[in-house]
């Protein structure tokens, strides 16, 4: 069984999806999410921290992601893009996370909820991005 963490950016994963979608409130998803999912099995401030951080840092994000992709940020699969932005979230945001667990939490979820072989995709991304982010933790 997945951790709370784990389960937190699974959720964050799909409530940020719907956010690129719907472009509803990073806030108003969140309350549906807290009243429509069963939320005891996640780490509610991570999912929290993901939810608001992404939407809030999105121009960062998707700076520091275009040198790295091979074509326009929003011509990336939604759900890959996604991933990478949450991935990119947590090596720009949270140095106490190392980056191996963020790249290999990220392709979790790619494997999980991605295309095909999207995991290699968001893999060879981020691990790029880490690279230039956490040098000093490689």
């Amino acid at each position: 069984m997945a951790g709370k963490r784990s389960n937190a950016r699974q959720f964050a994963l799909q409530a940020l999806y719907q956010w690129q979608v719907t472009r509803q409130s990073p806030a108003e998803i969140e309350r549906q999410f807290f009243e429509d999912q069963d939320t005891r099995e996640i780490e509610p401030t991570l999912f929290h921290e993901l939810l608001q951080g992404v939407p809030a840092h999105l121009a960062e994000l998707d700076l520091s992601l275009a040198p790295l992709l091979d074509r326009a940020v929003e011509s990336v699969d939604p759900v890959e893009r996604a991933i990478l932005r949450l991935g990119a979230f947590e090596l720009l945001h949270s140095p106490a996370i190392p980056y191996r667990v963020v790249i290999d939490e990220a392709v979790d979820l790619a494997k999980l909820f991605g295309a095909e072989q999207g995991h290699r995709y968001v893999n060879g991304v981020l691990d790029r991005l880490a690279r230039r982010v956490r040098a000093a933790e490689l």
